[in-house]
């Protein structure tokens, strides 16, 4: 489209012959500007979170409680059956010492049959008192 036809002028020789048209606000103005601050007063309010987050802290450290109760009953299970399962196991360990000893103590007969004096099973430091290998082993092909 021209300039012409626009402004309904035909055959202008300059532009500062145009009749003016300049932009307006449109008819009754614009919407007003909202500049202040306005906070939206949406969601719950401080004290409803605050009950909420302490209501959440309470569950859980009631779970916490709950689970410690139930991991000291089976604690103290185990320490049960490992207290009434002992005298079985030192039975055993008693038996397998015993019988390592006399195995022990005729190895011991073997070896020191050529030195005169000896007693077989005495105890060479006289403490008086009778203690067990510290190991726990009496293994004489080690020795």
């Amino acid at each position: 489209m021209t300039e012409s036809v626009i402004r309904n002028k035909p055959g202008m020789a300059s532009v500062k012959d145009m009749p003016l048209l300049q932009d307006g606000p449109p008819p009754g103005g614009f919407a007003p500007v909202r500049y202040a601050r306005r906070i939206p007063n949406k969601g719950p309010s401080a004290i409803a979170i605050f009950l909420g987050a302490f209501g959440a802290f309470s569950y859980g450290m009631y779970q916490v409680g709950q689970g410690n109760k139930i991991r000291r009953a089976l604690k103290e299970e185990k320490y049960a059956a490992r207290r009434a399962i002992l005298p079985v196991l030192q039975a055993e360990e008693d038996e397998r010492f015993v019988k390592d000893w006399k195995k022990y103590l005729e190895y011991e007969a073997e070896v020191m049959k050529d030195v005169p004096g000896w007693k077989v099973g005495e105890n060479v430091y006289n403490s008086g008192r009778w203690m067990p290998p510290a190991t726990g082993e009496l293994r004489p092909e080690v020795w």
